[in-house]
């Protein structure tokens, strides 16, 4: 009966945690449609040096390792306009995301970063 009990418990944990992630993020495929219709506000949020290695063009960067990333991220971004956030695999942005949504932002995370960006988009 305990077993029982925890199975379901655990399923309950499990399919809330997925609906919050899809519920709050976009594919690099639906981001490319965006960025060829409207201009929209992107923030990439890697370190300097892995920006060195490329990043989506219109993007605005604020690193996620600053101390005042928070602040940062605010002074650039217009609270009334949805904002999308990347990074290299998806993880950090992840954690953005959560920071400027509880800031009062519409945050999407991208999903797979810049890494599933390039793989999509090598020429």
């Amino acid at each position: 009966m305990k077993q029982l009990i925890f199975i379901l418990f655990a399923s309950f944990l499990f399919i809330n945690c997925a609906e919050v992630q899809e519920g709050n993020a976009i594919t690099t495929l639906a981001l490319k449609e965006l960025l060829s219709k409207d201009k929209i506000q992107l923030i990439d949020v890697r370190t300097q040096k892995e920006v060195k290695y490329g990043a989506i063009e219109t993007a605005l960067f604020v690193n996620f390792f600053d101390t005042d990333f928070t602040a940062k991220a605010i002074q650039k971004l217009d609270k009334n306009k949805p904002v999308y956030v990347y990074c290299r695999t998806g993880n950090r942005s992840g954690k953005a995301t959560k920071i400027l949504q509880d800031k009062g932002f519409e945050v999407y995370n991208v999903l797979g970063g810049y890494n599933k960006w390039k793989q999509e988009n090598k020429k």
